[in-house]
């Protein structure tokens, strides 16, 4: 089963309600969700998906978003119709929701609706390529079986890192600069340390910049983007 992200209410608590008051804005969302409700069919339950992006939404929210979450979840008890669950109870719920066939399905995320974020831009191709060429090597020094089981196990884990993470959100010109020169210069330096945990040397590429950003950045630049923004 497949829970599709209400990308206009999601957007409304990630972009607008760090601009309200908070009872205004948890006033709002609650007859939003109220709104939602009483459109549907008689038979219909609505499974409304609030999906953020982290913890990034909450740095614009004063006081980091307490006043919103207690009037949101204060009116939230007072409901009789609206009520929060998790998908793991839908799913164990005897009766689940009739299934409905998607004759097709966009590849994207939630930004922009595509791969764009992390992938397509020069910059963002380049350090792709150094993590392939890093993943080459760690390919074959593993299946050489050189490397005793502890070693193996910390080189593991060093690939996990450098293949974890936003390192490619942050590659590009839109971000402030000294955002992406951090990012890059980790991200650099832990393909390194894996490299060096594989008793290789490491590509002198890495000693170059990947990505420079373009200054101070506006607004919510870097931690977030709607999904329809630039589009």
């Amino acid at each position: 089963m497949l829970f599709f992200r209400d990308e206009r209410l999601s957007d409304l608590i990630g972009f607008d309600y760090a601009k309200w008051h908070g009872r205004d804005a948890a006033a709002h969302l609650v007859g939003e969700l109220n709104g939602i409700l009483a459109g549907a069919e008689p038979d219909e339950t609505p499974i409304v998906s609030i999906i953020m992006d982290g913890e990034n939404a909450w740095e614009h929210y004063p006081y980091n978003g307490f006043y919103f979450f207690e009037d949101f979840y204060g009116l939230l008890a007072e409901q009789t119709g609206v009520t929060t669950t998790t998908y793991a109870d839908i799913l164990s719920r005897k009766t689940e929701p009739p299934p409905s066939v998607l004759p097709r399905i966009q590849a994207g995320s939630w930004v922009f609706g595509t791969l764009s974020t992390w992938i397509g831009e020069a910059d963002k191709n380049r350090a792709w390529d150094l993590l392939c060429a890093a993943k080459q090597a760690y390919d074959t020094v593993m299946a050489s079986g050189r490397l005793d089981e502890n070693r193996r196990a910390i080189a593991e884990a060093q690939l996990a890192v450098c293949e974890s993470s936003d390192w490619f959100w942050w590659f590009g010109d839109y971000n402030p600069a000294e955002a992406v020169s951090s990012f890059d210069r980790l991200f650099r330096r832990n393909l390194a340390n894996l490299y060096r945990l594989l008793d290789l040397p490491a590509p002198v590429q890495l000693a170059t910049s990947i990505s420079r950003g373009a200054g101070a950045g506006t607004g919510l630049s870097g931690t977030m983007r709607r999904a329809t923004e630039g589009v």
